[in-house]
This record gives structure tokens, C-alpha cells and sequence, in this order.
């Protein structure tokens, strides 16, 4: 099997250049795209442990928490304490909140110019195709 019919390796150059489109997008606003999908997350569950967190974006539990770290220094989100000490909850911060609200609509520029790209249908394949994975 060639590189070009490895699935693995097309799925991983098909990552990298639309993470590169979001990237650019937000690019802006000092963030990217797994920076601003984290915090998309933490805003749909907050206050949300980093356990929960971790689940719900299926990444390891240590990975979560550095980039949350990251995202704590950048002063966008709160990292607090939970009923059980030992657990960290998160939570958006002001500036948290501004940066979401800002990304909304280049997040949403970059979906319709990938839809745009594929044509409605064929997105609408490519959805279904990777879900099934």
C-alpha cells in the first residue's frame, strides 16, 4: 500500500491542512483551533472537571490539563477546585468569553468555505464517513 492509498496518512494530511484554515482564521485572536474547540467545550459544560473535560474531548487526562494551563496563563479560562480538592474545575473567564464570542463567526467562515469546497452533499458524506470511525 502507497502513501497515497494509506487512510491514515490522507486523514492526516487532510488534519493538517484544514486545522491550518481554523488556525488562520483565528489566528487573529491569538488562539487556535484546538485552543478555541477546548474552550468551546468548556463553555457547553462549565463548570467542568478535567476529568469530565478529558472524556468529553476524548484526550488523555494529562494532555487536557496542560492545555488548560495554557489556556489559564492566556488568562481565558479559571482553573478552581471542585467539592473534592483534589479535582480541578474549569470555568471561561471574561476574556474567555470574548475570544469565544469573536471566533464564532471566523469559525463559522471557515465551515462554509470547506462546505463551499466540498459542495453541500459531499460534507454531508465526509460527516457521516468519519463519524463511522
Amino acid at each position: 500500500m502507497s502513501n497515497d492509498t494509506c487512510h491514515c496518512i490522507l486523514l492526516r494530511k487532510a488534519t493538517r491542512k484544514v486545522s491550518s484554515y481554523y488556525d488562520e482564521a483565528l489566528a487573529p485572536l491569538g488562539v487556535n483551533i484546538g485552543q478555541f474547540s477546548l474552550l468551546r467545550n468548556i463553555r457547553r459544560m462549565e463548570p467542568v472537571s478535567l476529568t469530565d473535560l478529558a472524556h468529553k474531548v476524548e484526550l488523555d487526562r494529562s494532555t487536557v490539563g496542560r492545555n488548560a494551563k495554557v489556556l489559564e496563563r492566556m488568562e481565558l479560562i479559571a482553573i478552581g477546585h471542585g467539592e473534592d480538592q483534589r479535582e480541578a474545575v474549569l470555568t471561561i473567564a471574561p476574556k474567555g468569553r470574548e475570544i469565544l464570542e469573536k471566533g464564532a463567526p471566523l469559525w463559522d467562515g471557515v465551515q462554509d468555505d470547506i462546505e463551499a469546497r466540498l459542495g453541500h452533499e459531499k460534507a454531508r458524506q465526509l460527516q457521516d464517513l468519519l463519524a463511522e470511525l
